[in-house]
C-alpha cells in the first residue's frame, strides 16, 4: 500500500471517444441524459494494474511536486478512480481528489442542470468515489485524511453541509506547485487547517515538470492571462510563462508514451511571452516558436484557448501557425474562444482589456472579423456566451443573438463552407472580483431578450453539428454512429427549448443582422503593426 495516493472523479478520465468538446459531458444532467448513453460515449483512460497511464494534468503537477519535495516513487501513486481501493491500506495518510466541478456550480452545469436544482454526472460521479472511499477508511478502521483539491474545491468550501455529509477532511484553494511536500506533511501530522488557502503563486522556478503523461497530451504553456476579467478567476492571476524547455521536455513525456498529440494550455494562447501590457499586441515571434517547437513532435498541436482579438491583431501570426500544422479542409485547428456578450457596455465594465488592441466600442466587429481571420486559416473557434452577466438588459441579450445571426451571414458569404463556429450559453457563476454577486438561475430568472439569444446560439450549434461535425471528426470512426444520435439530439434540445419558451410566454421571432458590421480585414490600421517575424 502507498502513502499518498492521488485520483480523481471518472468525468475527468474518460476519453469520450476522442470526440471535441465531449469532455463538458460530464456537466449534462444526471437522469436527464440517460445513462445509456452517457454509458455509450464514456472511455476511461486505460490503466496499468489500477495506475492510470495518462492523467488530468493538475494531478500530474501535484504528482511531481511530492517527488521533487522528498516523496518516494513507491509513495505516491495516481490511481485510476474505479481501482483506487487497491492502493488504500494502513499505510495510506492522504487519499487526494482533483475535481474541476464536484458540485456541479460549474458555468456550463448551472446551464445544464437548471441552476444545480438537479445532479450531473460529474456530482454523481465525485460522491459515488466519495463514498467508496469512506466506506473503506471506515469498513476497515483506517485513518488517512480525505483531501480535496483542483479548480473546482471552492465549491465544497462554499456548501459546507455537503463537505460536512461527504466527510471530507480537508479543502485546498489555490496552486501548490511550490508548496506541494509541506502541506501534505501537514495534514498526515494533523496540523493542517481544515480549509487551506494557497494565497501566493508559484513562480516559474517553483512549477515542477510533469514526469508521467497527462491526459490527451495537455501541457502548459503559461499560467494567468493578464487581461484581468473581472468574472474570471485565472485571469486574475500574475502571469506566468512557461520556457520552451520546460515545454518541450513535457511535450517528451507524452511523446514516448505514445500520445501524437501536443494540447497546449493557457487562458489566451495569443498572449504567451507578450511583451505589451498595454494594448496586448501578441509577441507574434514567441508564439510562432511555441507551435514550432510543438511541431517537431508532431503535427496534431492545438492550443486549448484563446482570443478573437489575439487573432485579429496578428492574421499573419494565425496564418504562419496553420501552415506549420498542416492545418487544412481535414485538419482543424480547435480553440475555445470567450464571446461573453455582444454588448461593448458589458465588454467595457467587467473585460476592458479582452478586446485590446481594439475598443470596447469594436468588440462586435472584432468577434465578426476575428472569427474571419481563424475560420480562414482552418481553426474552428468554440464560443461561449454568459446569460446573466450583472446590468444585463434585453437590450443587450437581443444584440447577443442578432451578431451570431450576422456571424452566420458574413462568414457564410465570404468563406463558404470554411465558415465554422459553436455558440455555448453558460450561466454566470459569481467568481473573481464579482463574488458577492448572484448565481444566474435560467428557470427563475430568465428574460425574452436572454431566451433569444439561448435559441439563437443553439439554433447555429445544431446547424454545426449537421455541416461541421465531419469535419472536426475527419478518421474518428465513431462518427457515423455518433453524427447520427448527435443530429437527433440538438433537434430534441431545440424543441424542448421552443417549448420551454412557449411555456414562459415567449414567442420566436426572426431577427435580422446587425446593420453595418461586415468584414474588413484587409487595410485596416492593425496592419502596420509586424505580425510575423521573417524566420517563419
Amino acid at each position: 500500500m502507498v502513502r499518498v495516493v492521488l485520483s480523481t472523479d471518472e468525468t475527468l478520465t474518460s476519453t469520450y471517444r476522442g470526440i471535441p468538446l465531449l469532455d463538458f459531458l460530464g456537466c449534462a444532467p444526471y437522469g436527464k441524459l440517460p445513462t445509456w448513453i452517457y454509458s455509450l460515449l464514456d472511455t476511461q483512460i486505460p490503466d496499468e494494474n489500477g495506475v492510470l497511464t495518462q492523467a488530468p494534468y493538475g494531478l500530474r503537477k501535484v504528482e511531481a511536486a511530492l517527488l521533487r519535495d522528498g516523496f518516494k516513487r513507491e509513495e505516491v501513486v495516481v490511481a485510476h478512480p474505479r481501482k483506487v481501493e487497491r492502493f488504500i491500506g494502513e499505510d495510506t495518510k492522504v487519499v487526494a481528489l482533483h475535481e474541476m466541478d464536484p458540485l456541479c456550480l460549474g458555468p456550463v452545469s448551472m446551464m445544464f442542470t437548471d441552476g444545480g436544482r438537479w445532479k450531473n454526472y460529474t456530482r454523481v460521479k465525485f460522491e459515488e468515489l466519495v463514498r467508496r472511499i469512506n466506506h473503506l477508511r471506515e469498513s476497515r478502521g483506517l485513518n488517512f485524511k480525505l483531501v480535496v483539491g483542483g479548480p473546482g474545491a471552492w465549491q465544497l468550501d462554499f456548501r459546507p453541509e455537503v463537505r460536512e455529509e461527504l466527510k471530507v477532511d480537508h479543502v485546498v484553494i489555490g496552486e501548490v506547485d511550490h508548496v506541494a511536500g509541506d502541506l501534505f506533511r501537514e495534514i498526515e501530522s494533523g496540523s493542517a487547517d481544515e480549509t487551506i488557502v494557497v494565497k501566493d503563486w508559484p513562480r516559474v522556478e517553483q512549477i515542477p515538470a510533469i514526469v508521467a503523461p497527462s491526459y490527451d497530451g495537455l501541457v502548459e504553456v503559461m499560467r494567468g492571462c493578464g487581461r484581468g476579467c473581472r468574472f474570471c478567476e485565472p485571469n486574475l492571476r500574475v502571469a506566468r510563462y512557461m520556457p520552451l524547455e520546460r515545454i518541450e521536455r513535457e511535450i517528451r513525456v507524452n511523446i514516448r508514451a505514445g500520445i501524437d498529440h501536443a494540447w497546449l494550455h493557457s487562458e489566451d494562447i495569443f498572449l504567451y511571452r507578450v511583451e505589451d501590457k498595454k494594448y496586448f499586441y501578441p509577441n507574434v515571434d514567441a508564439v510562432v516558436e511555441l507551435f514550432a517547437t510543438a511541431r517537431k513532435y508532431t503535427r496534431n498541436v492545438n492550443p486549448t484557448h484563446g482570443t478573437a482579438a489575439g487573432a485579429l491583431a496578428a492574421p499573419g501570426m494565425i496564418e504562419a501557425i496553420s501552415h506549420l500544422v498542416d492545418a487544412g479542409p481535414r485538419h482543424w485547428v480547435g480553440i475555445q474562444v470567450g464571446f461573453e456578450t455582444a454588448s461593448p457596455e458589458l465588454i467595457g465594465k467587467y473585460m476592458n482589456n479582452k478586446m485590446k488592441p481594439f475598443s470596447p466600442e469594436e468588440w462586435p466587429w472584432v468577434l465578426l472579423n476575428g472569427t474571419y481571420v481563424l475560420n480562414k486559416n482552418y481553426w474552428f473557434p468554440a464560443y461561449t456566451t454568459i446569460l446573466g452577466l450583472p446590468g444585463d438588459t434585453d437590450d443587450y441579450e437581443i444584440m447577443t443573438a442578432r451578431l451570431i445571426i450576422t456571424m452566420e451571414k458574413e462568414l457564410r458569404e465570404k468563406l463558404g463552407n470554411r465558415a465554422h463556429f459553436t455558440v455555448t450559453p453558460l450561466s454566470f457563476v459569481p467568481m473573481g472580483l464579482l463574488k458577492d454577486q448572484e448565481f444566474y438561475r435560467v428557470e427563475d430568472m430568465i428574460t425574452y431578450g436572454q431566451f433569444l439569444h439561448l435559441y439563437y446560439a443553439w439554433r447555429h450549434t445544431a446547424e454545426e453539428v449537421a455541416k461541421g461535425l465531419p469535419f472536426v471528426m475527419a478518421g474518428n470512426l465513431f462518427l457515423i454512429p455518433f453524427y447520427t444520435l448527435a443530429r437527433f439530439g440538438v433537434n430534441v434540445v431545440m424543441k424542448q427549448i421552443e417549448k420551454w419558451g412557449k411555456s414562459r410566454g415567449y414567442e420566436l421571432r426572426k431577427l435580422e443582422p446587425l446593420e453595418g458590421l461586415h468584414i474588413e480585414v484587409e487595410g485596416h490600421r492593425w496592419q502596420s503593426q509586424p505580425t510575423l517575424a521573417e524566420a517563419y
